[in-house]
């Protein structure tokens, strides 16, 4: 396998950036924009297996002309990484080689899921709904913590 990207690997790109949250069965899905200043939730996808995920994400970068995508890579709290983390990285690799040409990298996701938690239980967003919008607030979370790495 090939060394994965970190954030700082992308500072010399330049355009927009796709966030992305993955997830077995739903996979969320952010992006900046051009002035890489704030990330938009734009949604998720669950095609179904990690192959066909990688190949619609894919899709959607292009759609949206990305430059970079950064894929949250869930570690433990004590920095280490479980099977999560290692499938996530397989997901990252499958999606390198569905965008040639196009840096992928990895962001440290702790707390994005326990964030985005707390703001849906702030905002009273509950059941159905809820389920609807997590995956994409995380992917939101993600990229803007990648944006705001950038920054500094």
């Amino acid at each position: 396998m090939t060394e994965q990207l970190t954030v700082a690997d992308l500072k010399h790109t330049k355009g927009r950036i796709l966030g992305v949250d993955f997830g077995d069965t739903r996979t969320g899905l952010a992006v900046s924009d051009i002035s890489r200043f704030l990330a938009s939730g734009i949604g998720y996808v669950s095609p179904g297996g990690i192959e066909k995920t990688a190949a619609k994400v894919a899709e959607v970068a292009r759609e949206h002309g990305v430059s970079a995508v950064v894929v949250g890579l869930p570690r433990n709290m004590d920095g280490s990484e479980g099977f999560r983390a290692e499938r996530c990285r397989e997901f990252a690799a499958l999606l390198t080689s569905h965008l040639e040409g196009v840096p992928v990298a990895m962001i440290d996701e702790r707390m994005t899921t326990m964030s985005a938690s707390r703001y849906l239980n702030e905002t009273n967003t509950r059941g159905q709904k809820r389920k609807s919008v997590i995956d994409t607030l995380s992917a939101q979370i993600i990229l803007q913590n990648a944006l705001d790495r950038l920054k500094n």
